[in-house]
């Protein structure tokens, strides 16, 4: 019989269609690729970006996964924080400061994020920095911001505010991002012995 003056036949899709295509809504075999070639995207069955754990979100426009409660610390709050830290040195008398911070530190804080309500956030393991990790922020990537003067405040300076994180200098040394914590979602949350 012939087809002429009547309509094509449409695939049908639910019994897998053409004897290649998998039935709709079932899993494709994966197909080899060659050496060298672009990777490929995943099927459009599958969840890209990964969803989010319990009690964590994707920030938009950090790309991080960070804990529900909490935002990355903007730049001017970063700045009001460098700012605190010299009335605060001077009220403690330099020495206060030092012992209050290194009692903070187990927090992921410094005297003036603490003040400000901000907390360090390590994103590679999803907690808190600990009392070590701020320790190496707050020394070695203090020393870091610090060896060639000016010069190196300001490009941690420009780099705070270019980078998606807002990182400075020291934040890069320690894989630290500073978030704030207006309901003190992270308490708890630090590193046991980090």
């Amino acid at each position: 019989m012939s087809n002429q003056g009547s309509w094509p036949q449409a695939p049908n899709w639910g019994s897998g269609g053409a004897p290649d295509q998998p039935a709709w809504g079932a899993p494709s075999a994966p197909v080899a690729q060659p050496p060298g070639s672009l990777p490929t995207y995943p099927a459009a069955n599958q969840a890209f970006p990964p969803e989010a754990p319990p009690g964590m979100y994707l920030d938009p426009s950090s790309g991080l996964l960070l804990p529900s409660g909490t935002q990355l610390a903007s730049s001017a709050r970063r700045i009001g924080a460098y700012f605190l830290s010299i009335p605060l040195v001077i009220i403690t008398l330099g020495i206060g400061y030092v012992i209050w911070g290194a009692i903070v530190w187990g927090r992921g804080q410094t005297p003036a994020l603490q003040v400000l309500g901000m907390r360090c956030w390590r994103p590679e393991t999803g907690r808190v920095a600990g009392w070590w990790w701020m320790a190496l922020r707050e020394t070695i990537g203090r020393l870091v911001e610090g060896i060639f003067g000016f010069v190196t405040l300001l490009l941690s300076f420009i780099l705070m505010l270019a980078t998606r994180e807002h990182r400075c200098l020291h934040d890069m040394v320690a894989g630290t991002v500073v978030l704030y914590d207006p309901q003190r979602a992270l308490n708890g949350r630090a590193s046991p012995a980090s």
